[in-house]
This record gives structure tokens, C-alpha cells and sequence, in this order.
């Protein structure tokens, strides 16, 4: 592990591109209006039940929502219409994305990093923090672990902002990961899909990302409210540049990445307003470059190693208020992805899946290099960013899905397949993504049951998968000759079939 100090100050000066700023802004101003988020907020601050109605009939139609409508069902405080938005945020789940929960893991790579944001505990003047950065042998056995032992296929590896984890490292790592091939006790395990959770960059640098084969592009504004983004982020780091992260997804879909997921960290300031941002973001996606955000994140602010602001801060939200956000959401941004990380509690998951989560993680290490080395998590708080709240294994996640009727997907086919952008924007609107999701969701479950699953957890799974094909066969009757001959191929041994 690389653990020397790196200089940064010239590297800092060349980050930021101005030009790659401009060519996407209107004017000198930018996409995020407060004033239209303020006055939506207090425009429909007492919502007309019909109009709440009107609104739910939209969300279900598959149809963005406009502020002024997402900010009227922030504010319903009627018990019964609660309920009636959170059934249809399940719905909306279901009709978009079918019966399904997507799993990953997250990979830390290094936590070197130039930025000194006040609530993170890989800021730079956190000295309780050991810096690591893993090397290529490193991440092999990080990866070993993660595909042949736990059973992951999907990764969204983290890196901070720093000289020894550019672009370069990046791209090698990144590599690193798709090489890495384990057996299994009747396959080959392996990561099938890298996504990347990083440092806004430039489109040369995310045209190289692309190249490279990575999945979602994820960069997180963590605040759109200017004065508290200027507050936490110092003006003297990259991360003060409140624009050069705002568009960095513009200059993701120039550069061929046009799976993108946005995020804000909840905490930092008023839900309300950031729940609007994230659609604001949402909208102006869609406007600029046609496709809106692939997911949507929702982490909220947690204890950190030597990180005082976050037992400070006066803006911690209620889980009640995280529900809502949720639910708005999900009413919002109906074609989206959402992701409920392992930052919350096992109970606080259980409660939100059902309004309209697609994607958690399990098995979660945080720690630099807590895969290969087996520490217990309290070992890991000097090198880890947060403290998790979750930290069930895979297979009890899964096993608790299979017993409330869910199957777990392991499914990458869609970025193989060329369902990206634009096109599975298109097909989840419709409602057809669901269908491709179903027969690779029984496949890859079939092949993560046989190699990976205790007893205890592959008997839970059988009646789900029995369900699973007898649903196939009533609802895509056309397709399931050649889904059974995928599925009994699979169950004798071969990988990584996929429709």
C-alpha cells in the first residue's frame, strides 16, 4: 500500500477547466434556481388532496414531476394520502423495475485526499485517518474476496481526490478488476460491471473512464444549496468549485458515459431543499443531454473517525423526513435507479425498500483493504469515511429478500447489450426494461444459489426462482424456450449467459 505523502498544489491548479464549465451554462448563472425551489416550497405548503391525486396519476404514468408538484407532496401531512404516495412509490418499483432488488458492493481504493470538507472524515486535515492506497496485488485479493468468496458481480469502487488515484490509477485499477477470475464451487467468479464513484473530471478523463468499460458514473453535488456548499467545501480545494461538480455529468455524456448517478447527502442541509435540487438536477439532464439520472442516492449523514461537524450539525434529518424524501422521489423521478446504501441501519432499509428502492449493498467493508484483511469493523475506523450502519453478510440479505418474495439480481447485461443512455431510459419508461430484468435476474440468481449460497439461504431462494419462471412463462410465453435452455445451461455449470 502506498502511504507517502504525494505534492498536490500544481496538480490542484490543473484540475479545473473553466471552459468545460461554460459551454454548458445559460447565461452566469447556474441550473440550481433557489428562489423557484423557495417559492415551491411555500406555493404548496398546504396541498389540495385532489390535487395530491392528480399528482400520484402522473408519478404512475411514468411522468417527471415539476417542482411545484414534488414540493406539494413534501408537504402532505394527511395519514391516508401518506399512505396512497407510498403505495404508489411501490407500484411505480414494480412497474418499472419488477420484482427485483440489484446487489453491489463498494470498493475503496485509496483515501488520500486533497479536499478538506468539514463533515468527511477523509478530509485532508484529519490526521486520525491512515492513508492507504491499495496497489494492483492488493486489489486482486480485495477482488478475490468480493467475487469468489461473498459472490458480488457489481462494484462501485470509491476513490478520493489525490495525484496517486487520477485518471490513471483509475483506468489500471479498473482494469485490474475485470481480470480478476476465481472458481466457485461450480463456476467462475467475477466482477462483470465496475461503476465509480469519484472526483468530477475532465471529459478527456471520463472519455478514458468509458473506454475502459465502467458502468454508472457517480458524483454526488452533496449540498445544492450554495451558501452551506461554500460554507463545508474551503474555497482554496477543488471541491470549493461549486459549478465544476454541478455539470459534471454534462461533461460525462460528451464524453460517451451516459449512465450517470447523482446525489445528495442528507444533513447537510434542509431535505426539503435538497430533495428539489435532486430534481432540478433531474430535470436539467434532461433537458441538456435527453436522458435523465440512471440512479439516485441517498446517503445521509453519519459518524465519522475525528469528524466533530457531524456531532454538531442541527440539520440531522428524522428518519420520518429521510421516508418522505424517499417517497418523493421516487414519485418524482419515476424511471430512476435508487440506491439505499449500508450507511443506514439494517431496520431503516427494511423500512425503505418497499418505497421503491432498486439497489442496496451487502457484505460491506469500508476500510481501506477490509475484504482481503478480515478486520473487524471497529479496526477499520482510522481508515474508513463513515461508520456503517448495515453490516449484514450477503447471504442474509438475501435470504431475508427470498423469504419476503423479492429476488436478489446480479444482472449486468444491460451495459453488454448496449441498454444504456438514452435507450433504457426509453424502455424503463415503457415499462419493457422489467421484462429483460426478470429472465436475468432468475439466471443470475440460479448461478450466485449454486456457488455461494448456504443451505439455509438457497432454500429460501428455490420458490422464488420457481415463481420467478412461472411468471416468465405467463407474462413472455415468446421468450421462455430460450430462457430455459439459458437456465438449465446454467444450472449444469456455464456462466454469464444473459438476455
Amino acid at each position: 500500500m502506498l502511504s507517502q505523502p504525494v505534492r498536490t498544489e500544481s496538480w490542484q491548479q490543473r484540475k479545473i477547466r473553466s471552459d468545460e464549465i461554460q459551454r454548458f451554462m445559460q447565461g452566469d448563472r447556474d441550473f440550481i434556481d433557489e428562489g423557484a425551489i423557495t417559492k415551491a416550497l411555500a406555493a404548496n405548503y398546504h396541498p389540495d388532496p385532489v390535487y395530491i391525486r392528480e399528482i400520484i396519476a402522473k408519478s404512475l404514468s411514468i411522468e417527471t414531476l415539476t417542482l411545484d408538484e414534488a414540493a406539494a407532496l413534501i408537504h402532505v401531512d394527511d395519514p391516508d394520502l401518506v399512505a396512497e404516495m407510498e403505495a404508489a412509490a411501490g407500484e411505480i418499483k414494480r412497474r418499472v423495475y419488477d420484482n427485483r432488488i440489484v446487489t453491489f458492493a463498494p470498493l475503496y481504493l485509496s483515501n488520500y485526499c486533497v479536499n478538506n470538507c468539514r463533515y468527511c472524515g477523509f478530509r485532508r486535515e484529519n490526521k486520525a485517518i491512515r492513508r492507504l492506497t491499495l496497489s494492483m496485488d492488493e486489489i486482486r485479493r480485495e477482488v478475490a474476496v468480493l467475487c469468489g468468496q461473498i459472490g458480488h458481480k457489481r462494484l462501485i469502487v470509491v476513490y478520493g481526490e489525490h495525484p496517486v488515484s487520477d485518471i490513471d490509477y483509475m483506468v489500471e485499477s479498473i482494469r485490474t478488476i475485470y481480470d480478476v477470475q476465481v472458481p466457485t464451487k461450480k463456476g467462475v467468479g467475477c466482477i462483470r460491471r465496475v461503476n465509480v464513484n469519484a472526483a468530477p473530471l475532465c471529459i478527456e478523463d471520463l472519455k478514458r473512464l468509458h473506454e475502459v468499460g465502467i458502468g454508472t458514473f457517480q458524483v454526488f453535488q452533496e449540498t445544492y444549496h450554495h451558501a452551506t456548499y461554500a460554507r463545508l467545501h474551503p474555497a482554496d480545494t477543488i471541491k470549493g468549485h461549486y459549478p465544476w461538480r454541478l455539470y459534471c455529468m454534462h461533461r460525462a455524456f460528451e464524453a460517451g458515459v451516459d449512465d450517470f448517478g447523482i446525489g445528495a447527502l442528507f444533513g447537510l442541509a434542509d431535505w426539503r431543499f435538497e430533495t428539489l435540487g435532486l430534481l432540478s438536477h433531474a430535470h436539467e439532464l434532461e433537458r441538456a443531454v435527453g436522458i435523465g439520472p440512471h440512479t439516485i442516492s441517498f446517503p445521509r449523514l453519519e459518524p465519522a473517525e475525528n469528524t466533530p461537524f457531524i456531532q454538531d450539525t442541527r440539520l440531522r434529518v428524522a428518519d420520518a423526513d429521510f421516508r418522505r424524501a424517499v417517497t418523493v422521489l421516487r414519485l418524482a423521478v419515476p424511471y430512476t435507479g435508487m440506491i439505499l446504501t449500508a450507511r443506514e441501519s439494517a431496520d431503516t432499509r427494511r423500512a425503505l425498500m418497499p418505497l421503491g428502492i432498486t439497489q442496496i449493498d451487502a457484505s460491506s467493508r469500508i476500510g481501506v483493504g477490509a475484504y482481503a484483511d478480515g478486520s473487524a469493523l471497529d479496526d477499520q475506523d482510522n481508515r474508513q469515511q463513515f461508520v456503517l450502519g448495515d453490516t449484514r453478510s450477503l447471504d442474509t440479505v438475501i435470504r431475508e429478500l427470498a423469504e419476503a418474495g423479492t429476488i436478489t439480481s446480479f444482472c449486468t447485461a444491460g451495459y453488454r447489450c448496449g441498454r444504456t443512455g438514452k435507450r433504457i431510459m426509453d424502455l424503463l419508461r415503457s415499462g419493457k426494461e422489467g421484462r429483460f430484468c426478470k429472465l436475468n435476474a432468475v439466471l443470475t440468481f440460479r448461478e450466485w444459489l449454486d456457488d455461494f449460497a448456504t443451505e439455509e439461504t438457497a432454500a429460501a431462494g428455490e420458490p422464488v426462482i420457481q415463481r420467478e419462471i412461472e411468471a416468465i412463462g405467463r407474462q413472455q410465453p415468446q421468450s421462455m424456450d430460450l430462457f430455459m435452455d439459458y437456465y438449465r445451461r446454467i444450472a449444469a455449470g456455464e456462466r454469464d449467459l444473459y438476455l
